[in-house]
């Protein structure tokens, strides 16, 4: 069986049209699935149309966190809840076009592991945000062990195999591409150009992009802390040049009144001290988290494992 994995979080003028499409794909496979969908505290009508959806398809199972928790913790619930013999997780807003999913499970069945998309594109991704995500992965490669694929997604297939060795890695600042990047076994990519969405607009806000970039470079590299730290011995070895120069103008009598010298220091060394405690601190943060060894998530419901019941063809119009 194949599980596929969506979390959806306000997707409601999309989930039942990507059900319909994943449905159609998934029938002329003629294959056993589940589609797992997570709702990751939404606020509009997805919750009603997944659990309508559930009720009606023996495939679909629905469940929904108690609060909004985070879409890379959503993939995580669905993979955690996922009985398949792969699963694939995917966007229910149609930029993880269903057509694929045939392409993914060949690759599979031809001894992959691990059958990773890579975008080679985004129709309707502006200027700025092209640019910023490649510099993201281009930072992120030049300091971290783990290889993470610049255009990657989560839109991926993954094998029991190594799904079981995935869900060991159980932090919560989670950024799973760098956590598949770094788990080996047979590996392969299949490049795609992403279509616009479906329907609405991005829930991925630029706050929440920053933080996303955030866990991703903090959770795959100690680089920021080695950072702090050779600025540190700079900043040492200027001072000792410093000092050298006030005694060097002691003995020659050119003394003079300092607080121009003083004001450029304290400047200096304050800015420097403040920037390697402020990298502390966002590694003590995330020790400070994971210390209290909290759930990741809860739900509030969930509909339970899929029915072995008739597909009720009626469709929600009321989205």
């Amino acid at each position: 069986m194949i599980s596929i994995v969506t979390p959806v979080y306000n997707e409601e003028e999309n989930v039942v049209f990507f059900h319909d499409e994943v449905t159609k794909v998934m029938e002329k496979l003629d294959m056993d699935y589940e589609l797992l969908y997570v709702n990751d505290g939404s606020t509009d009508d997805t919750n009603r149309l997944i659990h309508e959806l559930a009720k009606t398809d023996k495939h679909v199972r629905a469940v929904t966190f108690a609060r909004n928790f985070g879409h890379q913790i959503a993939i995580t619930c669905g993979m955690d809840l996922a009985r398949g013999a792969a699963v694939i997780t995917m966007d229910g807003d149609m930029q993880h076009p269903p057509a694929l999913i045939p392409t993914l499970i060949k690759k599979w069945e031809e001894g992959y592991d691990i059958v990773q998309t890579v975008r080679t594109s985004t129709e309707d991704s502006g200027f700025v945000k092209k640019m910023t995500s490649a510099g993201f992965y281009a930072v992120i490669n030049s300091i971290s062990k783990t290889p993470v694929i610049p255009g990657g997604s989560d839109f991926r297939l993954i094998d029991r195999k190594a799904l079981h060795i995935f869900l060991k890695f159980r932090e919560h600042s989670r950024f799973i591409r760098g956590i598949i990047g770094g788990l080996g076994f047979r590996q392969t990519t299949i490049q795609f150009e992403a279509p616009a969405r479906h329907a609405g607009t991005s829930k991925f806000s630029m706050r929440k992009m920053i933080h996303f970039a955030m866990d991703g470079i903090l959770t795959n590299s100690t680089v920021p802390l080695r950072i702090a730290f050779y600025v540190g011995i700079l900043s040492g070895i200027i001072g000792v040049l410093l000092v050298f120069h006030v005694i060097y103008c002691y003995l020659m009598e050119e003394v003079v009144p300092g607080w121009a010298t003083m004001t450029i220091l304290i400047s200096l060394f304050g800015s420097m001290n403040l920037m390697g405690l402020g990298i502390i601190g966002e590694y003590i943060g995330r020790i400070y988290e994971e210390s209290k060894n909290r759930p990741l998530y809860w739900l509030s419901d969930d509909t339970g494992e899929p029915k072995n019941i008739e597909i009720d063809e009626t469709r929600f119009t009321d989205v």
